[in-house]
């Protein structure tokens, strides 16, 4: 019988080597290289975010009594409903002031890690809100609106914040009207240098209907200490108005701040430089201002416990020789537990360690 023959099957032929698809890069853009090492050559800098234009001399502000003098008596009552998410109701009442008219406001808050709802409507019925969306930690979209009863007072207003690394963009549109651009639309740049300077732009259009066009430029430097201990910003708006404030932190508890503004218009000269001081002590906060026109303004609030303020707010115009006295309180009610609140640790929950010096 015969042996059958082994069959013998020759190895397959070896592929030829595959060639990678030729993928597209940077290099055969004509500046994608030189745009490359740009880009890296910037990230190499570290530079900080500049902040925002609106933000500009916001640390000098906080110091000034601009946004905290009264005259009169107010109350301000607020209640919080909910902690995670934020839900606050506020009542305001302020009368018997020398300028304005007694008035009542009601206000709601709600926000959450990406969102921010406040509304509020006044005894004249005029009602107001803002929304502002976080789309991510760099992208804010925000909507400001009012319905006002007098003419002229309403107005939408639309907004959009872009933090970059070491730059930010702002767009604003207030009353746009889609059908002939109408409005007033604003757009600035703010670019830091180096790690304590910054420059930036500012550009308002205002648009009335065809050929009704009204266009302006402001320009923007602020200088930031290495160790942030003072901070010093100048602006130039329009022909002939420069704004140039200084702030500076003594101490953990006093900072002080300077304010300058010029006006040099046609047929207008005119000046105001004012100084202010703030004192932060555990339990109250005390501001004193005084400016070149001769008034000494100063503002004390005493917390005699976290949900309960008394305000003291007076002026005296040497050169009029009139004054203001304001006095308020500010109470806060909540009907959260102090567990809720996260003032107490909920019951058997491990105690914190104290922290170490």
């Amino acid at each position: 019988m015969s042996v059958p023959t082994p069959l013998v099957v020759d190895p397959p032929a070896p592929l030829p080597p595959t060639v990678p698809a030729p993928v597209a890069s940077s290099s055969s853009w004509p500046f994608g290289s030189v745009y490359n090492r740009f880009a890296a050559w910037r990230r190499s800098l570290d530079l900080p975010n500049p902040g925002t234009v609106e933000n500009l001399s916001k640390e000098a502000k906080q110091t000034l009594l601009t946004n905290y003098a009264f005259d009169g008596a107010r109350a301000d009552l607020s209640k919080s409903l909910s902690m995670n998410p934020m839900f606050q109701v506020t009542h305001s009442f302020h009368l018997g002031s020398q300028t304005t008219p007694p008035t009542y406001h009601f206000g709601a808050v709600f926000a959450n890690d990406k969102l921010f709802l406040h509304g509020n409507v006044d005894n004249d019925g005029n009602v107001s809100g803002r929304f502002n969306q976080g789309w991510s930690a760099n992208n804010v979209s925000k909507v400001q609106a009012q319905l006002s009863t007098q003419a002229g007072q309403s107005f939408l207003q639309l907004e959009h914040d872009y933090q970059g690394a070491d730059y930010s963009l702002n767009a604003k549109a207030v009353n746009p009207s889609p059908a002939d651009f109408a409005g007033i639309y604003m757009g600035s740049y703010m670019q830091s240098v180096t790690k304590n300077l910054a420059f930036g732009v500012e550009t308002i259009l205002q648009h009335q209907g065809p050929g009704l066009s009204d266009f302006g430029a402001g320009y923007l430097a602020k200088y930031t200490s290495t160790d942030r201990n003072w901070i010093a910003t100048a602006q130039v708006q329009g022909p002939g108005i420069v704004q140039a404030t200084y702030w500076q932190k003594l101490s953990e508890k006093v900072d002080v701040a300077a304010d300058l503004q010029v006006m040099t218009a046609p047929g207008r000269r005119d000046a105001l430089a004012t100084l202010a001081a703030r004192y932060e002590l555990r339990m109250a906060s005390f501001r004193a201002q005084l400016d070149s026109t001769g008034k000494v303004s100063a503002h004390l609030e005493q917390r005699f416990a976290p949900t309960f303020s008394f305000l003291v707010s007076g002026e005296i115009d040497h050169l009029k020789n009139a004054a203001k006295v304001g006095v308020g309180v500010m109470i806060d009610s909540s009907s959260l537990t102090p567990e809720e609140m996260g003032m107490v640790p909920p019951p058997g929950s491990p105690a914190l360690p104290m922290p170490q010096p």
